[in-house]
């Protein structure tokens, strides 16, 4: 029997770091956790990788409204140079221009409580679920 492999998101953060994974088809994106962003995190981000049995990771890419990159953007892709360095998986960026917003629309949608849909970290975990179906979404449209 064939081993599906998953596809991991990331909403990467300065003080934490959204994690979502695909079921095994790679359809779709289900938030799983944070993981705080300190000298721990590429380990944490390790075990998740090989108990979920991940060979892709998406890294959402904070650009401003016009595309451009600030230093939330640069700071994503020094993480995404170590995690590379680190891991042995191929690591991809996408846009996550909005993802913060649509994530608290969406919480806002499922009628989940105002102190609820304030918690950071379910919106960290949201935005990572987003980025992630962001993605399955194109490269499953691209089979078509």
């Amino acid at each position: 029997m064939e081993i599906f492999k998953r596809i991991m998101g990331i909403d990467y953060g300065s003080k934490r770091i959204g994690i979502a994974i695909s079921d095994p088809l790679n359809i779709i994106a289900q938030g799983v956790g944070v993981i705080e962003n300190n000298n721990k995190k590429f380990d944490e981000i390790e075990k998740l990788v090989a108990k979920n049995n991940v060979n892709k990771i998406v890294v959402g890419l904070p650009l401003g409204l016009k595309g451009q990159k600030g230093q939330s953007a640069r700071d994503a892709e020094q993480f995404t140079r170590e995690l590379e360095e680190k891991l042995s998986v191929q690591v991809f960026f996408l846009d996550e221009r909005f993802t913060s917003s649509i994530a608290h629309q969406t919480l806002r949608n499922m009628n989940v409580r105002k102190r609820e849909r304030q918690s950071k970290e379910r919106i960290d975990i949201m935005s990572a679920a987003i980025i992630l179906q962001n993605y399955l979404d194109m490269m499953n449209s691209s089979k078509k």
